[in-house]
């Protein structure tokens, strides 16, 4: 269920994550691997790059306001604990910044992988 609704979510990504997913996808290259809209225990994610334990959210101004900020909380702190570092990125950081962005994913990508995230078993489920 949570596979076909990520499938979903897909094909329908803000221009924002359409911009960022084609700079993510050019990291491959380097031996990074980024899944969108990808699913993580009860969540589905952005953008995951599982070897290096990050996830990459990108926000609309509803992120700012009332339950939203509350929600987010919550699932960063289980992402977290599934071993995941989430980077949270404005609409507007794409839009006008996308250099700077980028620049600062790959500072967090420059890290080694974290040892339970290349290759013990953990709690990272895929649903």
């Amino acid at each position: 269920m949570a596979n076909e609704f990520a499938r979903s979510l897909r094909k329908r990504l803000t221009p924002q994550e359409v911009k960022l997913w084609v700079n993510l996808r050019g990291l491959k290259v380097e031996g990074f691997h980024f899944r969108r809209q990808c699913p993580i225990g009860p969540y589905i994610v952005d953008f995951a790059e599982k070897t290096h334990g990050l996830v990459i959210e990108v926000d609309g101004s509803q992120h700012g306001m009332g339950t939203h900020v509350g929600w987010d909380r919550v699932r960063d702190a289980e992402l977290a604990r599934r071993g995941f570092k989430v980077l949270r990125f404005w609409n507007v950081d794409i839009d006008q910044a996308l250099d700077g962005t980028m620049h600062r994913i790959l500072w967090e990508l420059s890290w080694p992988p974290h040892p339970r995230r290349s290759g013990e078993p953990s709690p990272m489920g895929e649903g």
